[in-house]
């Protein structure tokens, strides 16, 4: 069964009725670029098969309920309290994301009643896929229908403020400092191709991205180590990174080329060089990425894949052993390429894999994790899916 499925079987479980709407969104894959988004940078996303679904129904007396379906088939209940009274801080826990979702749609002047929610979906927590930001989103698109302005409707925000208003719940409510590229990845994506996004400009372009059809696979490795934004070292990162552009009087590390960057580096304080470096080269990657597969070189990414990983370890300090035993394991059993996907500290590896190598390859990292002790990573092939939208 779907998740859409899903939640409106629970949601009728719940409350006696069908649901008015379902929206689902799905959890990403970062191909490359990473940590480059609130550096007004580039990156490289797809939109997973796994997907987030919230049913929801209108309510006229602005309370918000949400219930969430565990994996234990196990409903697990928040009231959420009066959508007016919701202030940063006021609602911890999972609560906080669809809290966060309507009080950032109420301070930007959409009409949000009161609603009754219920959440299910597949979306690995915690593996670095954006299970959040997809939960967001579809509770984001749910409420605004629900407010009667649907997102295939004529009087549809942009999607593109959709992600900025999801972006400020996280922000501001939830307290991560996340960038744009997890709201926009899982509203915008589409099948059979990576979103290539310019966070400054906004600009989209969808590439091609069909592994089948070069006889190649993008192998997801959840390697079991679970990570949180807010808990991290990544608003420190992007802290380091703030104070490095005003320090080289640039409006974000964005505007530093790969021919500027060791005069950059030359003024900066020891402790910034690491997070510049990192953040001028991948952004070069990207554009080398998508170069190559505009010329459908597909399996000549994989260099910068894992170029992209090393920078991440070495220069970003993001990695773990998890992580580092994954890509290793990966590379040292034929992998085309292989890196750590999403903000870092744990979560999810991906390998860019010959398809007739795949299962050799993940048996190689199962016995990796498992020579070091470690749990056993969850594997799973990607596959470029669609990005949100109306389940019924």
């Amino acid at each position: 069964m779907s998740p859409a499925d899903t939640a409106a079987e629970a949601f009728g479980g719940e409350r006696g009725r069908a649901p008015d709407v379902v929206w689902s969104a799905p959890g990403r894959v970062n191909l490359i670029g990473e940590h480059t988004d609130y550096n007004d940078g580039f990156v490289l996303p797809i939109a997973l098969p796994h997907r987030i679904a919230v049913a929801a129904s209108r309510r006229d007396d602005g309370l918000l309920t949400a219930a969430t379906l565990g994996d234990d088939g196990v409903l697990h209940r928040t009231e959420l309290g009066a959508i007016a009274e919701l202030a940063p801080g006021s609602i911890r826990g999972w609560g906080a994301y669809p809290a966060g979702v309507a009080w950032a749609l109420r301070e930007q002047g959409v009409e949000v009643t009161g609603a009754d929610l219920v959440i299910a979906g597949d979306v690995p927590a915690g593996a670095g896929l954006s299970s959040s930001h997809a939960l967001e989103c579809a509770v984001a698109l749910a409420l605004l229908d629900l407010a009667g302005r649907p997102a295939d409707g004529p009087d549809a925000p942009p999607l593109a403020d959709v992600a900025r208003w999801v972006q400020i719940s996280e922000n501001d409510f939830v307290g991560a400092p996340t960038g744009l590229l997890d709201q926009t990845a899982s509203l915008r994506c589409t099948e059979s191709h990576a979103l290539f996004f310019d966070v400054r400009t906004g600009e989209l372009e969808q590439i091609p991205f069909d592994t089948a059809a070069a006889d190649l696979e993008l192998l997801v490795i959840d390697t079991q180590a679970k990570h949180s934004h807010s808990e991290s070292g990544y608003g420190e990162r992007r802290q380091g990174c703030e104070h490095a552009a005003e320090l080289l009087g640039v409006k974000a590390l964005r505007d530093i080329s790969v021919a500027d960057l060791d005069g950059a580096l030359a003024v900066l304080p020891n402790e910034l060089r690491p997070l510049v470096r990192h953040v001028v080269t991948e952004n070069e990657r990207v554009i080398s990425t998508v170069s190559e597969l505009d010329a459908g070189q597909l399996a000549s990414i994989g260099p910068l894949l894992t170029a992209s990983h090393v920078s991440m370890r070495d220069d970003y300090r993001i990695s773990c052993l998890e992580l580092d035993v994954a890509v290793d394991a990966a590379l040292e059993s034929g992998a085309l390429g292989a890196r750590m996907t999403g903000g870092g500290f744990g979560g999810s590896a991906i390998a860019l894999v010959r398809a007739r190598d795949r299962e050799s390859i993940g048996r190689a990292v199962l016995d990796a994790f498992a020579e070091q002790k470690l749990t056993a990573p969850r594997l799973f092939t990607a596959t470029p899916a669609a990005g949100a939208g109306r389940d019924r």
